[in-house]
């Protein structure tokens, strides 16, 4: 009889067992966030946090300890530097599962299990990145006001941009054999403007 035999073999050997937590673990503890079944998200959190907890304490026995679980020395590198400082408040509890529905193959039941502190949007106190707003065009009035401005400021550029065009004419029309009366008068006409 299993009575009070808890632990899910997951249709496994032991060493084949082992080898597949010791995976998951570190993929969870490199990706903090992981898509597999809830019978294995289970088994793996009961393997997983108690390294964790084990990583509060950093030395070299416990990095060790929690290498001779893992296998991984990058998993092992990434927990005690950078989960175990986000962790040292939290008494346990440092996994998530999530239920996302059945598979389509087998409809064996989905989840997705990650780290509680990795979470931003669960977390409430994310820091919001002030994103660049688009820029809009000016309202009809501002539009208006820049428009006055600049037709105030325009007729003195104007002059100034066609006094060498109106002298350039001129000359062109003398060297032609033009009437240069006519050019004249269209200067006269243009400074009228």
């Amino acid at each position: 009889m299993r009575h009070s035999r808890v632990i899910n073999h997951l249709g496994r050997t032991s060493s084949h067992r082992k080898s597949m937590l010791a995976n998951m673990a570190s993929s969870l503890i490199l990706h903090k966030r992981i898509t597999t079944t809830t019978a294995r998200a289970k088994a793996l959190r009961t393997y997983v946090e108690p390294l964790i907890t084990k990583s509060k304490e950093d030395s070299t026995h416990s990095r060790r300890e929690v290498f001779s679980f893992l296998k991984d020395k990058q998993a092992v590198a990434e927990l005690f530097r950078e989960i175990s400082p986000r962790i040292t408040d939290r008494p346990g509890g440092y996994t998530r599962i999530l239920k996302t529905g059945n598979r389509i193959g087998d409809n064996a039941e989905m989840c997705i299990m990650e780290l509680v502190d990795y979470n931003e949007n669960m977390l409430g106190t994310a820091e919001t990145t002030k994103t660049k707003g688009r820029r809009r065009r000016p309202s009809s009035k501002k539009k208006a006001e820049a428009e006055d401005s600049q037709k105030k400021s325009a007729p003195v550029a104007k002059k100034t941009a066609e006094e060498p065009v109106a002298e350039a004419q001129s000359e062109t029309a003398g060297a032609t054999g033009e009437d240069t009366a006519a050019g004249e008068t269209e200067e006269t006409q243009e400074d009228s403007k």
